[in-house]
């Protein structure tokens, strides 16, 4: 080889046409057996990453649940739920709740079909609508874990707003504001 490009090229071209054709090209190589073991690994690398993940994600959610309970139902499974985050539901009891400023926390009582458990609230600030009014009933939902002692260790506190009109002698009237007019 020595000329220029184009005496280069066409020597190249025919000295591939003057090869054998049973000879393989560098375009035709034959496959190896090391190219599927080399496929089997990375599908076992794959599987192994995607177990991993999973169980990771498994493992995450798991102390993520939160039960969520009526107060009765609470009562009932107690001994299931001692230690677990559940959210339970109920009405606060007229007359139980009770504020202290020294640690700074809330007391009070939550009923449901006949159920009571109390309930410690180890902060100072809770939602405008969580008042004891005497009128109406407040339903309240606490997150929080239930105790061993039976008792209920609140973390957060949801109160709705207790119902703007209540039957009275089967009529609506506000609440509070006793016989409706007629």
């Amino acid at each position: 080889m020595g000329g220029s490009i184009d005496d280069d090229l066409k020597e190249a071209i025919e000295e591939r046409h003057d090869a054998p054709e049973d000879a393989p090209s560098a375009r035709q190589r034959p496959r190896t057996a090391s190219r599927p073991k080399r496929n089997l690994g990375l599908l076992a690398a794959l599987a192994g990453v995607a177990v991993l993940v999973g169980a990771l994600l498994f493992a995450s959610f798991e102390g993520a649940a939160v039960y969520a309970k009526t107060v009765d139902q609470l009562v009932d499974s107690r001994d299931k739920l001692v230690g677990r985050a559940v959210r339970v539901e109920g009405m606060l009891v007229h007359g139980s709740l009770v504020k202290r400023d020294q640690p700074c926390e809330y007391r009070f009582k939550l009923a449901k079909n006949g159920a009571t458990i109390d309930v410690r609230y180890p902060q100072c600030v809770v939602p405008d609508t969580f008042r004891d009014r005497p009128d109406a009933q407040v339903g309240v939902t606490v997150e929080g874990k239930l105790v061993a002692d039976g008792s209920f260790e609140a973390t957060q506190i949801m109160a709705k707003c207790p119902s703007k009109y209540e039957e009275q002698a089967g009529s609506k009237a506000p609440v509070g504001m006793g016989e409706p007019s007629r």
